[in-house]
């Protein structure tokens, strides 16, 4: 009688409680629910479906980039850079400064630096070269702020409660964002369009523009460099012991300050490029755009798996898609609701992130 109650036991011990059964029941529900809602509007109206679809991709793009730069640095010293979509805000404002006046600003530095020919022009060499100078520019920019902050604010406070630089990650971000109020003022700040124009495929209603693919082309090999960077080169080996231990890293002569600093101006870099995308894409921007898409971003990126670089990407594509979706289907105002919902069902289902979370204790 013992050995079949011991036989039993994990038998028991594997069983879900009911409290998790009834979850997981509602899980599957809501679940269906959705995917019936997207497949009724993807027979009822196709064409539209793929539209809404690319522009899904599209955004997602850049809030894979931006989310890089939180799960970079998530990854290394387990700090949620708050200050990081701030500095993405500030990368828009150079972008605006190039496209307009032709020129590098330092904000409240009162020389600007002019750069070579007039950028506002209609040939497609001096767009081209518009568009790398922007990028060029934006990354070199936020690498800088990115480095500075991780110097003078969280170096410091390495050994403190992680309490203690989240605090100060959230002062910084309120600190960009006011250099961005005065520097550039409250009100919105357009550019002219430079992106190439012109329709690239169509589907009966549906089309896809070059400047969307502009996009695409620009944000996937940026991602395709930083995995290459992270797994394969020796400044990536770096990262990924520092991840592990930094003691031991240090034991092994790895600089780690030094790691750690050029994880942040990669995050920055990131950054930068995200901002001068979304500025020439969108054309427009604002001193508080950095809290609402960091945010978004951050999302992304703990829906992917935070300090996980491909669930980054993955989280910030099924992000753009969740906006896309709701705006195209339903209704603009309900977006952030919509994607947080999401977020916090996926969390309390997999609280890991759809990939897996990847934290130094655990790579």
């Amino acid at each position: 009688m013992a050995t079949a109650e011991t036989a039993s036991r994990p038998a028991l011990e594997r069983r879900l409680p009911i409290s998790q059964i009834v979850l997981w029941a509602v899980g599957l529900v809501l679940a269906a629910l959705i995917g019936y809602w997207l497949i009724k509007n993807a027979i009822d109206s196709p064409d539209r479906f793929l539209e809404v679809t690319l522009i899904g991709v599209t955004n997602g793009s850049i809030y894979a980039l931006v989310a890089l730069g939180y799960t970079l640095v998530y990854g290394i010293i387990e700090l949620i850079n708050f200050a990081h979509g701030d500095n993405f805000m500030l990368g828009t404002f150079q972008t605006n400064g190039i496209v307009n006046d032709g020129t590098f600003q330092i904000p409240f530095f009162p020389t600007s630096f002019v750069l070579a020919i007039p950028l506002a022009g209609s040939s497609a060499g001096q767009k081209i070269y518009t568009i790398f100078m922007c990028l060029l520019f934006s990354m070199l920019f936020c690498m800088v702020i990115n480095v500075s902050i991780e110097r003078i604010g969280y170096k410091p406070l390495r050994n403190q409660p992680r309490l203690v630089p989240l605090i100060t990650a959230i002062g910084f971000s309120f600190i960009l964002q006011d250099v961005g109020l005065i520097w550039k003022g409250a009100g919105p700040q357009p550019l002219p369009n430079i992106l190439p124009t012109g329709t690239i495929f169509s589907w009966r209603a549906a089309s896809y523009a070059w400047d969307d693919f502009i996009v695409i082309a620009v944000t996937i090999p940026l991602l395709i460099a930083l995995t290459y960077l992270v797994r394969r080169t020796r400044s990536g080996k770096a990262m990924r012991a520092t991840a592990q231990d930094m003691d031991a890293s240090s034991m092994m002569g790895i600089n780690v300050d030094r790691t750690i600093s050029f994880t942040f101006a990669l995050g920055g870099a990131l950054a930068g490029a995200a901002g001068a995308i979304y500025a020439l894409y969108i054309g427009t921007t604002k001193f508080d755009l950095g809290f609402r898409l960091g945010l978004f971003a951050f999302t992304a990126a703990v829906l992917g798996g935070i300090g996980n670089l491909s669930g980054a990407v993955l989280g910030g594509v099924v992000l753009g898609l969740i906006q896309a979706y709701t705006e195209g289907f339903w209704d603009a105002r309900w977006t952030t609701t919509v994607v947080f919902s999401v977020l916090i069902a996926i969390l309390v289902f997999r609280p890991s992130g759809l990939l897996g979370e990847q934290v130094p204790e655990g790579q």
